[in-house]
């Protein structure tokens, strides 16, 4: 899938995934997609319902090994 701008939260721990992609969002236009990258397990819960409660679209989510990629357009 393509995207505009990419964030890398591998290694980092809850809540600070959602609040760098939270801060990386405001400087992308509507429409656009952020890949995230965490390996947060609490990331499956909170960046869906960041985007939800956001009015952000979880394009996709996707899985490989212990990493997950989250492909968020902002609304």
């Amino acid at each position: 899938m393509e995207f505009d701008d990419d964030l890398d939260a591998i290694g980092l721990l809850c809540p600070l995934p959602v609040l760098k992609a939270r801060k990386r969002l405001k400087s992308l236009k509507s429409g656009q997609i952020l890949r995230l990258q965490a390996t947060d397990p609490a990331a499956v819960i909170d960046v869906p319902h960041f985007c939800a409660e956001q009015g952000h679209e979880l394009v996709s989510q996707t899985e490989n090994g212990a990493t997950t990629y989250y492909f968020i357009r902002k609304g």
